[in-house]
């Protein structure tokens, strides 16, 4: 198979130079950031290259780092990956240079590994049976270890990823001996932690999940036609080309997507969904689909029952935009108190690459939040909010609120205190620098200066779930990590002593 590996100047691929190293903001964000977003299609006959531009469109939510597509035209790969949001990385050009009959596509935040073009993905790896693409969604918590192995076989690394690591494993596989089914389930058997892989062949698609499904992945139709797949990490990148849900991969499962059409595989020996939670309550788009609902309803749940367990008397609701929004209006529903915008979000800011000056720094949350003064003047206010990580931004909040002419800020958060670094996917500190290991409840009203602060229980945010409360990972708020962690990672990131919820 020929392989075009993209490099700056060359003629055969279809990448240009552009050097932007760090799409990373110049404070760090109050809030945990998710690993990246994952997408493949298996369509013949049809523009594999901008559905898949448009699938990584609507997850760009997931990462704003980097973003790649590989499709598959016969024997060739053609391969384009670059720093920036979707919408910079790609253009009709491009595009256009980009034919084929299925593709893999990415969108990224580094977890592991730095923000650098190198560890954009999708990874594309050689072997005897032709070259694929590999696309990760999660982290591994063994990346070392099976690291360390790879490099005794003389398997050359080009990135800093475990992303890499996987991929040379399913390639060394491959190289052993076995076919592109096989290769890929000892290849996941190898591999511990989190992991939601799209990985284009040759041969076909696959779609695979830890054994434990900590990150999401699902399937769906296109154009009600058997021979039509589509994997992506959230059901909003089906919607937005018209595919049909299906249904999820499930823990420990991995589908086989060719042209006789879609099969199942489960490699795992006792898989045990555990689903992270922040997915549902955070990370995920709204309107995206788990549990055959949306998770804008559930986060309508999660308002409702922080109403039941810490009420106070006030004139309005209001949320965060956008995220704190749906459990602002269930907070209302419960409670009867009005809800209200109280703050207007500027969506076109995001993640900027002019640099803002120290005075806008002390004052940049108006970048992104404006408030309505008219609204807030003489008000007692409830704001809701997802989560508290590591408390400056809510800290500028309420000042912006108190500014505007707020009388009380009371705030409530639909989610339990984040104790707990993550390991699995997400970009967390240390735990010293996680506000809640360190502070109790009122400390953190205290240092956010509100008039009351108050988290969603653990056994609250679960029971909104519906669903069993022990196929969710919740180690942010308890340290409970189901996947064991190594101790020299552990010790990287868990600083003090485990807390309780």
């Amino acid at each position: 198979m020929d392989f075009y590996q993209p490099t700056s100047g060359s003629m055969q691929d279809v990448s240009h130079s552009m050097d932007m190293r760090s799409l990373h903001p110049s404070e760090p964000s109050d809030k945990q950031e998710e690993a990246c977003g994952v997408f493949g299609i298996y369509a013949p006959a049809e523009d594999v290259a901008k559905l898949t531009y448009f699938g990584l469109y609507a997850l760009q939510h997931r990462g704003q780092e980097s973003a790649g597509i590989a499709t598959f035209d016969g024997t060739t790969i053609h391969l384009h990956k670059e720093m920036g949001l979707v919408s910079q990385v790609f253009n009709e050009s491009i595009l256009q240079q980009m034919p084929g009959r299925m593709a893999v596509g990415h969108t990224r935040y580094s977890t592991t590994g730095s923000s650098r073009v190198v560890n954009a993905q999708p990874a594309v790896v050689e072997t005897r049976l032709g070259s694929f693409a590999l696309a990760h969604n999660g982290n591994l918590v063994n990346t070392k270890a099976l690291r360390d192995e790879l490099l005794q076989r003389q398997c050359n690394f080009n990135t800093t990823t475990d992303s890499e690591a996987i991929a040379f494993a399913i390639a060394e596989a491959v190289n052993d001996g076995e076919d592109w089914l096989d290769g890929a389930i000892t290849a996941c058997k190898r591999c511990h932690g989190a992991f939601s892989l799209v990985v284009g062949t040759p041969a076909g698609l696959m779609g695979v999940r830890d054994p434990n499904g900590i990150r999401p992945l699902v399937i769906g139709t296109l154009g009600n036609n058997p021979h039509r797949y589509v994997l992506a990490s959230e059901t909003c990148g089906l919607d937005i080309i018209g595919a049909e849900y299906l249904r999820d991969v499930e823990p420990g499962e991995l589908v086989w997507i060719t042209e006789a059409g879609i099969a199942s595989y489960h490699w795992a020996q006792e898989p045990q969904r555990k689903l992270c939670i922040f997915e549902m309550i955070y990370f995920a788009r709204p309107d995206s689909l788990m549990h055959n609902e949306s998770l804008y309803t559930y986060r309508l749940r999660l308002g409702r029952q922080l109403a039941k367990e810490s009420l106070v008397a006030a004139d309005m609701v209001m949320g965060v935009p956008d995220s704190g929004i749906p459990a602002a209006i269930g907070f209302s529903q419960a409670s009867g108190i009005p809800y209200a915008e109280g703050l207007i979000k500027n969506r076109y800011v995001g993640r900027t690459f002019i640099q803002p000056t120290q005075m806008m720094r002390e004052s940049g949350i108006k970048m992104k939040l404006n408030p309505l003064r008219d609204v807030l003047a003489g008000k007692r206010v409830i704001i809701v909010d997802d989560s508290i990580v590591r408390g400056t931004t809510s800290r500028k909040l309420v000042k912006t609120l108190r500014e505007a002419g707020a009388t009380e800020v009371h705030m409530r958060i639909s989610s339990p205190p984040v104790t707990h670094p993550c390991f699995y996917g997400i970009d967390t500190d240390n735990q010293d620098q996680l506000i809640a290991a360190t502070k109790s409840v009122e400390e953190i009203g205290k240092q956010i200066e509100v008039d009351s602060l108050a988290y969603l229980s653990w056994e609250g945010m679960l029971l909104a779930t519906g669903e069993d409360p022990n196929s969710f990972c919740s180690a942010c708020f308890t340290g409970d990590y189901p996947v064991a962690v190594p101790e020299p990672l552990k010790r990287s990131k868990l600083m003090l002593e485990k807390s309780s919820v």
